[in-house]
């Protein structure tokens, strides 16, 4: 069991992993996988369960997906602000990179540096 909310970890697929995203679209989840596993993690993926409330009978369900790695203690949150991710090309990871908000990292100054 996790101490606080933003550090969970599940079994997923008989594996002890720490949870990145759950309900994650496929494009999200290559996103993620390329990015984690190029720093270095071992990535785990499982369909993650259906809502617990019906959806609107016209609305279509997309299946989503848990990601999780391996490494018990990788925390998403620390290591984006920890500056402990790297994009592919050697840039340290963004929010907005995370976020996929900008396509590239190009922040090189840390969120507590004053101008």
């Amino acid at each position: 069991m996790a101490i606080n909310q933003n550090h969970l970890f599940e079994e997923l697929n008989g594996v002890k992993c720490a949870i990145v995203e759950k309900n994650v679209l496929p494009a999200r989840v290559g996103f993620l996988r390329s990015l984690l596993e190029a720093n270095g993690y071992t990535v785990v993926v499982v369909p993650s369960p259906p809502p617990k409330a019906a959806p609107a009978p016209d609305t279509p369900q997309q299946e989503t997906f848990t990601i999780g790695v391996t490494d018990v203690t990788f925390n998403p949150i620390n290591a984006i602000f920890g500056r402990l991710l790297k994009t592919p090309g050697g840039h340290t990871v963004t929010l907005a990179y995370w976020q996929q908000k900008d396509a590239e990292s190009h922040d090189e100054t840390p969120y507590f540096a004053t101008p």
